[in-house]
């Protein structure tokens, strides 16, 4: 009989120091909320505004410098995204800073850490900020843009895309190579479409024993001819050197930089086909070899 009264007064004595306890939470929170609660709701229904109004803004502010980015002599899409992009984040950042301190929040921790992360990750990702530096020359100057055939990087192809991390190109074999812009600014870039206009430069030899100033004209004929040769600049045709084999011809016709393999083979195919018409020699590589007596 003693031992069930010592447990029954266990029970009741636990039940009783969590309901002390419990009670006592609660008169915790009764105090908080009555002398802070108001306060932290007024500053939660303010810190909702100042959300709301940040919001609203930040997408006012990023319109606005878009705008005027597109509208200025920086036209760069790549340009404007990035820059919209960092101005943004920005703007989150300061809004979410006031928005904690309004609620109470102790932000110069957080502002001082956030300094400490960013100085390790730069130096983690120097490679990558490198590469995003690079990103930002080539929106600055627009060395090129989508759609354009460059030789950079060691590599020629067709501009599929731009960022600011990385250029992807088109081989003429249909690869596909994503450069990191580093690589792309870090060396010459050849824009083979930024003036509209490329000369085609091809050669031709002639026989030794035949006329040149009449192969010339020929060929200058014909070349006049091909479709998609620009009357203005005019085609160059000359005599460029005498070869062991052959008198060698330059033929530079231009063309709109579309048309260049086009009219590169329809030239060489042309003139090769005129020349023989008018008994004119091509010749092939040969040596004349002379034995002494």
């Amino acid at each position: 009989m003693t031992n069930e009264t010592t447990v029954v007064e266990k029970v009741t004595g636990a039940i009783g120091a969590q309901f002390n306890e419990g009670r006592e939470t609660a008169s915790q929170i009764t105090t908080w909320v009555t002398e802070k609660g108001l306060d932290f709701a007024l500053n939660l229904v303010f810190a909702l505004v100042i959300l709301l109004v940040g919001w609203l803004a930040i997408k006012l502010i990023a319109f606005t410098v878009r705008k005027a980015l597109m509208r200025g002599k920086a036209k760069g899409r790549l340009l404007a995204d990035f820059i919209c992009s960092v101005v943004t984040k920005a703007c989150w950042a300061v809004l979410l800073v006031m928005v904690l301190g309004r609620l109470g929040v102790n932000v110069t921790p957080l502002i001082a850490g956030l300094g400490v992360t960013g100085f390790i990750l730069g130096f983690a990702f120097q490679e990558s900020l490198g590469n995003l530096a690079s990103g930002m020359m080539i929106a600055l100057n627009e060395p090129f843009k989508v759609g354009d055939v460059v030789d950079a990087a060691g590599h020629s192809g067709v501009v599929l895309e731009v960022n600011m991390m990385a250029t992807v190109m088109k081989t003429p074999d249909g690869k596909r190579i994503v450069i990191p812009n580093k690589s792309v600014w870090g060396g010459p870039i050849v824009n083979y479409n930024a003036l509209g206009l490329r000369r085609v430069d091809l050669q031709v030899g002639i026989d030794y024993g035949e006329d040149p100033e009449r192969a010339v004209e020929i060929i200058r004929e014909t070349v006049a001819r091909i479709p998609g040769v620009l009357a203005e600049p005019a085609p160059a045709v000359a005599v460029a050197s005498l070869n062991d084999s052959a008198v060698q011809i330059n033929v530079r016709p231009w063309v709109k930089s579309s048309d260049y393999w086009a009219v590169a083979s329809a030239t060489l195919t042309a003139v090769k086909m005129e020349l023989g018409k008018a008994g004119v020699k091509i010749p092939f590589p040969q040596i004349e070899v002379h034995t002494a007596k």
